[in-house]
């Protein structure tokens, strides 16, 4: 098998690490110094290494963010707010919907884009050509690994679609991992976006496209994350840091190999069953890994990163910690109706994602992996009959 593995994030991982960002930014040599401060919540733009960025000499358009899976629509809407600004630079802050917009609005800048039917077009065509402006990832949340990809999921309600933002000219030119921004977050969406980031890394082990450095780095984010999923439901510090580290190792993993089926049946869960990412991602990991695995190369170092023997304990292990943290781990706690479960099979084979799983997937399959995670009773009759 060839390898091969290419990511050209420059990476900053640790307490405190948002303070180089002044300095990163000068090394990248700006003709006028003009920025776009893309944030989450105000009040980041008083944290001291935001709030003296245009005492340093830039020009800086700030700008809150706070819808979680973008939009078309609100993809649009922002372009339309900063295109007149032109920004050389977007220093992006927030979890992985603010990095999708950021990395995003670099691609859209620079072209004549007069609606929205016109932005749905020329991300069908993905001819973004050399982005116009380059953008700093610094994650808040610890899950998305956004901040060493070149791709953005942006959703599109109105086609009952999720389009993807790609560019392999698009990776950030620096990405800040600070574990002291994730302090404070609620436990559900700290232990949602922990469980994004493991099947972040666990995809990537398996892909069809995976190579030996991607495994690497895979198994590494598995048990730094698994290892740690104790700390952070009980919301150490030392917990935040291992996975701010364990959601990049996971982001460079599978920022050359893309994910598979878990990913891809889980979008219309987000979608239209209003399912967090996380949630949605992690109920599929065990049985898509009891899918995969006849075919599966080497999943012995897989399972011991996952502290678990087989697939049955990784579903039962997840399904453990989604109720500690206070969420539902059915589709039917989520309050998903049985009878829409054919139409959200079909909208789960998504390009990209669906083919890049070792065993081919179809509708049918993934109704019968939808069947089984509905309920308590599905899930406990498919383990006794196992």
């Amino acid at each position: 098998m060839l390898n091969r593995y290419y990511n050209p994030v420059q990476s900053f991982e640790g307490p405190g690490c948002t303070a180089e960002l002044t300095t990163l930014l000068q090394k990248m040599e700006l003709k006028e110094g003009r920025l776009l401060l893309l944030v989450w919540s105000e009040k980041v733009l008083k944290l001291p290494a935001f709030a003296g960025l245009a005492d340093n000499g830039f020009t800086v358009c700030s700008m809150v963010f706070q819808a979680s899976n973008p939009t078309v629509s609100q993809l649009f809407e922002t372009y339309q707010a900063t295109r007149e600004f032109r920004p050389e630079v977007v220093v992006a802050v927030g979890g992985g919907s603010i990095m999708d917009v950021g990395k995003s609005l670099c691609c859209l800048y620079g072209k004549d884009l007069p609606d929205e039917d016109s932005l749905r077009q020329l991300i069908a065509e993905k001819n973004y050509g050399r982005p116009a402006a380059r953008w700093i990832g610094v994650p808040t949340t610890a899950g998305t690994g956004s901040e060493v990809t070149c791709w953005a999921t942006i959703w599109d309600p109105e086609q009952d679609a999720k389009r993807s933002v790609e560019c392999h000219e698009n990776y950030a030119w620096a990405a800040l991992v600070d574990p002291e921004l994730a302090v404070g977050m609620p436990t559900a969406l700290a232990v949602s976006s922990a469980l994004d980031a493991v099947a972040h890394a666990v995809e990537s082990y398996w892909a069809r496209r995976t190579n030996a450095v991607s495994r690497g780095l895979a198994l590494e984010a598995i048990r730094t994350i698994m290892g740690h999923m104790d700390g952070l439901l009980a919301g150490t510090m030392e917990a935040h840091d291992a996975m701010a580290r364990g959601s990049m190792l996971a982001g460079l993993a599978f920022s050359n190999t893309k994910t598979t089926a878990c990913h891809s049946i889980s979008y219309p869960l987000t979608m239209h069953c209003g399912i967090p990412h996380g949630a949605a991602v992690s109920m599929l990991l065990g049985p898509v890994f009891r899918l995969n695995a006849p075919v599966l190369d080497r999943p012995a170092p897989l399972l011991e990163a996952l502290g678990v023997s087989g697939a049955d304990e990784l579903e039962g292990r997840i399904r453990n910690i989604l109720y500690r943290s206070g969420q539902p781990a059915t589709l039917q706690e989520w309050g998903a109706q049985r009878e829409d479960l054919p139409h959200l099979a079909q909208l789960g084979m998504t390009k990209g994602r669906a083919d890049n799983n070792p065993v081919p997937i179809d509708p049918a399959t993934i109704l019968s992996i939808l069947e089984h995670i509905y309920s308590s009773e599905s899930y406990n009759l498919t383990q006794k009959g196992a």
